[in-house]
């Protein structure tokens, strides 16, 4: 058995097979704990997210309906979206002081691009990996009550979406269909249940 202070794999050689504005899509080898190396193994950054778990005032959750590429197929999920930076990466350094929105900006302003609900009564509840196997983002997850309607939409161009109303009932029947797919959104949904 090794001990813990010593199971970190030493990255000794990367290879960065596409870096641009949207990703820095990586192949690396690593030197492992008995010492052999090993390859390739490959990981992404992209930036930090928010997950806002949007209740109303009637206590219907706030979901949207939206093409996912990945699955090749339109679900129903919360209202999520990408920390805004500065310098227009999608991607960077998280610890550097001043490159992104904070995490509770981007949450508020994500909830009213998407949706055009608001809320006064907002509640931090996890900072987690998204994918701690090939990715080194976080999804940031927050708690919205008492949402209510002030707007429309303010989508993206890339953003095509419809808004609806769920009780928890329906949404624990979409995530049984298999039509609430995002690991994330479902974890957050478990997480404000508790508060």
């Amino acid at each position: 058995m090794i001990e813990d202070k010593n199971l970190e794999w030493k990255e000794v050689k990367c290879q960065h097979i596409v870096q641009d504005e949207y990703i820095d899509f990586r192949r690396s080898d690593y030197l492992l704990p008995d010492g052999t190396v090993f390859g390739p193994y490959y990981s992404y950054s992209r930036r930090d997210y928010v997950v806002i778990v949007a209740i109303d005032e009637d206590g219907k959750y706030i979901c949207v309906k939206q093409f996912r590429h990945g699955i090749k197929r339109v679900t129903v999920e919360f209202c999520a979206g990408g920390l805004e930076r500065e310098d227009g990466k999608e991607y960077g350094d998280r610890g550097a002081a001043g490159k992104a929105e904070s995490a509770l900006d981007a949450a508020k302003r994500e909830l009213m691009e998407e949706t055009g609900y608001e809320s006064d009564d907002w509640k931090f509840l996890l900072s987690i990996p998204s994918n701690p196997t090939i990715a080194d983002n976080y999804a940031n997850i927050f708690l919205a009550k008492n949402c209510h309607k002030v707007s429309g939409q303010n989508l993206d161009d890339t953003e095509f979406l419809n808004v609806d109303l769920y009780t928890k009932e329906e949404i624990d029947a979409l995530i049984e269909a298999g039509d609430f797919p995002q690991v994330s959104h479902v974890m957050a949904l478990l997480l404000a249940e508790k508060n």
